[in-house]
């Protein structure tokens, strides 16, 4: 049985170390004969280039990364090719229905309302194909929800978190914003109850594996409430392990990945 070798992105935040490890730790106890190890791609250690060379056998990497992007696309690929070029990689997390499950989860638990307004906020990219991820996983999670969701960024991407609440905060919503929640998955009713007026209350979704400093922006961009990280959710595990599974059984080029991710 290959090694699964989990690839985070790295974190200053010692509380976002802390709930990375537990998260692996998680995955563990879920297949307690598997060897698992925790490596990350920069910042953190230990680094995933150190890592790959003392794992024996074969090895399935599997990203820590919840979005396509510039990691998952060429820093991954660049550093399992230099050294471990026979190893396998894995999809990144989301979107997945099982990153939605534990989003809504999240937000139960943070007080979410039946009339709360809501956007999934993420680190955001510079690859439109990572930005493309993101707003999908909104659009799962609006249609989990049944209530539109906006997808806003901490970082590079279209719209900010600040614009996202300034714009849901003022009323109605109009332009591009508008047109994208009547072409989604929701009735174009609740679409404009949604845009009558100011939002009572605003939530957002955080789309982030642990604390630090992305979600430190969540929580100070002047929202009502701000769910938790992913973290070690049962969804986020058991995800990590379907990723782990449709790798390993299927037939491909090591270091390359094509799947369906919300499969």
């Amino acid at each position: 049985m290959p090694t699964l070798v989990l690839a985070a992105h790295g974190t200053r935040s010692a509380a976002g170390e802390r709930s990375l490890a537990a998260l692996a730790a998680a995955v563990r106890r879920a297949r307690p004969r598997q060897r698992v190890e925790l490596s990350y791609l920069e910042i953190s250690s230990p680094l995933l280039a150190d890592v790959l060379p003392t794992v024996p056998g074969p090895v399935v990497v599997v990203p820590l990364l919840l979005a396509g992007g510039y990691h998952v696309h060429i820093d991954l690929p660049n550093v399992v090719a230099e050294h471990r070029p026979d190893a396998l990689v894995a999809p990144p997390l989301g979107p997945h229905r099982l990153l939605t499950a534990a989003l809504a989860r999240k937000l139960a638990r943070a007080g979410l309302g039946p009339a709360d307004t809501v956007i999934l906020g993420a680190a955001g990219s510079s690859d439109p194909a990572g930005l493309a991820d993101v707003r999908a996983a909104a659009h799962l999670l609006a249609v989990r929800l049944g209530r539109p969701v906006t997808a806003a960024f901490t970082s590079a991407g279209s719209p900010s978190l600040g614009e996202a609440v300034e714009r849901l905060r003022s009323g109605p919503l109009s332009g591009e914003g508008a047109d994208r929640l009547r072409s989604g998955p929701l009735s174009g009713e609740a679409v404009e109850r949604l845009g009558s007026g100011p939002a009572s209350r605003l939530a957002v979704a955080s789309y982030l594996l642990a604390p630090g400093f992305f979600h430190d922006r969540l929580a100070e961009a002047g929202a009502d409430l701000v769910s938790e990280p992913l973290g070690a959710d049962p969804a986020v595990v058991e995800l990590i392990w379907h990723r782990f599974d449709q790798t390993r059984t299927r037939t491909a080029v090591p270091n390359t990945w094509s799947a369906v991710q919300t499969a």
